[in-house]
């Protein structure tokens, strides 16, 4: 990976009002979105977001970050999603199949926010092209666990890669899960906001907070 030069950004998204966006544009029957691009200054940059994860609903976050990216940047951005085979709707549960990945050629940068996905090859192929570029990605949530695969083809990207140590997500992200804080399942956190800052536009819509 010494030889890759990335440009890498980890985030982790708490809980940000991304606000009720009802618009989108689809090309008919393909089982992803699109906005395009508009003036900005992302104009003329392709963003692809990848969605695939049963535990913080990425499926719903990126969709409005990807139309925020484009409203107020002017980046054209496509959203991909894991789907069920066999009724073409979204399934975060379904951990072997993205289609429209191939939307990764002609990207400038990809945001993933995937768990634990065990792609196939073919289309495998798109993240491992993407990287090997030395193109830019940003990892949000689990993505530092973003593939467990049983097809060897791409093993250096399995969280339990042997090939890279940490696989994808400590070779490009920085670091790969170490542990739970505390009791997983059996503890929580309340999220306060701060009198001061309850003006902010970041915390907008937003109350206090409490999950599992």
């Amino acid at each position: 990976m010494s030889s890759i030069r990335l440009a890498l950004v980890f985030l982790t998204l708490g809980a940000i009002p991304f606000g009720a966006i009802a618009s989108q544009s689809a090309w008919a029957g393909d089982p992803w979105v699109v906005y395009d691009g508009c003036d900005g200054s992302g104009g003329g940059k392709h963003v692809v977001l990848v969605s695939g994860d049963e535990e913080y609903r990425s499926e719903e976050g990126l969709p409005q970050l990807g139309k925020i990216l484009t409203k107020h940047h002017g980046f054209k951005c496509t959203v991909v999603f894991a789907i069920d085979p066999e009724d073409g709707t979204i399934d975060p549960d379904n951990s072997e199949n993205i289609p429209g990945l191939a939307a990764l050629r002609s990207a400038d940068l990809m945001i993933i926010a995937t768990r634990f996905r065990d792609l196939p090859d073919e289309q495998m192929r798109y993240v491992a092209e993407y990287v090997d570029a030395g193109k830019p990605v940003i990892g949000m949530r689990a993505a530092v666990v973003a593939f467990r695969l049983s097809s060897p083809t791409y093993d250096r990207f399995s969280c339990r890669s042997r090939e890279w140590k940490g696989g994808f997500g400590q070779q490009v992200l920085g670091q790969t899960w170490i542990s739970h804080h505390g009791r997983h399942g059996r503890e929580s956190t309340r999220g306060l906001i701060v009198p001061d800052a309850a003006d902010h536009p970041i915390v907008r819509g937003v109350e206090d907070i409490w999950g599992p």
